[in-house]
């Protein structure tokens, strides 16, 4: 039986892609290359900011030539400034959510981004008493697809990997998961395509928010069953 469910954060819970989308492209102007498309940062998210940055600068005409440092450090900063632009949580989320902790499980946000910018996103978009831990980035929880974070949830919680389901859109979600020992399950809203999810072998993959939840209750089913037969 699950006890817990740990979440990504971007492209899995929350829809952001056009407020990376909005400070990657004013921050690709300032420096005179040109804009992206909003759709091609799906495939630039997923591992941090400096990260993004770099694929960023790899895609355009001319990102070569100007100082990577100089493009982070703005792009970091315009992007506290402004963290919010169209973000929203994905349809059926915060059902969801709400149907897990009816369900009895504990559930958690893990991102890539820094930890107090993770903490202030998650609150801004759904409050401070949903989830029962937030977990971003520092010096001691290093970025995914390290499943030190994961696994120090899973600790917090008082509970093992194994009763722990991990959600997340990306290749990064899934190596995450699988590294901690939890089951993985790949939802397809998000940044990336199915294959990759399929590539990076994710235990189940899913269309609507409310199929986790399914899985949830029928992992809690099949334990009474087996409580029941043990009698």
């Amino acid at each position: 039986m699950y006890k817990a469910c740990i979440f990504d954060l971007d492209g899995t819970i929350a829809d952001t892609v056009e407020s990376i989308a909005y400070v990657g492209n004013q921050t690709l102007r300032h420096f005179h290359l040109p804009e992206l498309p909003v759709e091609n940062y799906n495939f630039y998210a997923g591992d941090g900011a400096d990260e993004l940055v770099r694929r960023m600068l790899q895609a355009v005409p001319g990102g070569d030539k100007v100082d990577y440092e100089e493009v982070r450090v703005l792009y970091r900063k315009w992007f506290g400034e402004n963290p919010f632009y169209h973000v929203k949580p994905f349809e059926g989320i915060l059902e969801l959510l709400e149907g897990l902790k009816k369900e009895g499980l504990k559930i958690a946000v893990f991102s890539n981004k820094p930890h107090g910018a993770a903490v202030e996103v998650v609150e801004k978009i759904f409050g401070r008493d949903v989830f029962h831990k937030v977990q971003g980035q520092t010096e001691k929880i290093p970025r995914k697809p390290s499943p030190i974070g994961a696994l120090a949830i899973a600790e917090e919680f008082q509970i093992s990997p194994k009763e722990c389901i991990y959600c997340g859109d990306t290749n990064t979600d899934m190596d995450t998961g699988k590294a901690a020992g939890m089951f993985t399950v790949g939802v397809t809203w998000g940044f990336r395509p199915r294959t990759e999810l399929e590539e990076h072998h994710a235990d189940k993959i899913v269309d609507r928010p409310e199929e986790i939840l399914t899985l949830a209750k029928r992992e809690k089913e099949k334990q009474k069953n087996a409580e029941a037969d043990s009698q």
